[in-house]
């Protein structure tokens, strides 16, 4: 379990180290991210959808069995994530911001970016303590989802009024808040040792929130037929990413 309890905090600290990828908004053009923020959604979108599908639903099933309880997981898991954003209202949306598109201010997207850093953290942590393989799948998942997500958190901290350094800095410490919930998940699992078949389920239901609420809703304001058949593949490329996985099983 050592060493499981080490790769959940070297994937997380990895998974942090991701907030820095704002810093690509000013080595490239705004209009270069704001193509290329689509389809690092269509990609993303893909991976969260196999990642649940490929591998979390097949571990629990040949862990657990898909009970009554497993199921209610993955209920809560998506019901929890609605109310995680309704409560601090604040969307995970992976545009740049502009005159038309306005977000609360700076505090408050660290405040949301931070509590689904923390849920973040224990899905990695839980995922690493099933097996290694799955605890890869679901940081490189993860990981995935929080490229376009951190390089949008960095653009509304700059539009909000904070400095580069001071938005780098921010968005970093909220990113740390991961730790807590590896931590929280490591410390825990001697004292429930059966919790990590119902937390994979409520990572099941998480990615696929994401997948379904946040990301794939992006890709609709593209109408384009050229870029809908990019998304359509790049999210295929995504789902085959998740597949080819599998061979570390």
């Amino acid at each position: 379990m050592l060493s499981a309890s080490f790769s959940a905090i070297a994937a997380v600290l990895a998974v942090s180290a991701i907030s820095f990828v704002g810093i690509a908004l000013f080595a490239v053009s705004e209009t270069f991210i704001r193509r290329s923020l689509v389809y690092l959604v269509s990609l993303a979108a893909g991976v969260l959808l196999g990642e649940v599908f490929i591998h979390i639903l097949p571990e629990i099933t040949e862990e657990a069995g898909m009970m009554p309880a497993t199921s209610m997981a993955i209920l809560i898991g998506i019901i929890a994530s609605f109310v995680i954003e309704k409560i601090i209202h604040w969307h995970h949306c992976h545009v740049l911001p502009s005159s038309d598109h306005h977000h609360p201010v700076g505090m408050l997207t660290l405040v949301g970016d931070g509590i689904h850093n923390i849920v973040d953290g224990a899905l990695i942590a839980g995922a690493f303590l099933v097996s290694p393989e799955l605890g890869i799948a679901t940081t490189i998942a993860i990981a995935f989802h929080e490229i376009p997500q951190e390089i949008s958190d960095y653009a509304l901290l700059i539009y909000s009024g904070y400095t580069r350094k001071a938005a780098l800095l921010w968005n970093f410490c909220s990113a740390l808040a991961s730790v807590l919930g590896a931590v929280f998940v490591l410390l825990s699992r001697s004292e429930h040792p059966d919790f990590l078949p119902l937390l994979m389920a409520f990572a099941a239901g998480n990615f696929l929130y994401i997948a379904g609420a946040d990301l794939i809703p992006e890709l609709h304001k593209e109408t384009r037929l050229r870029s809908a058949l990019t998304q359509l593949i790049l999210i295929c490329g995504g789902i085959g990413l998740m597949q080819v996985l599998t061979v570390l099983e």
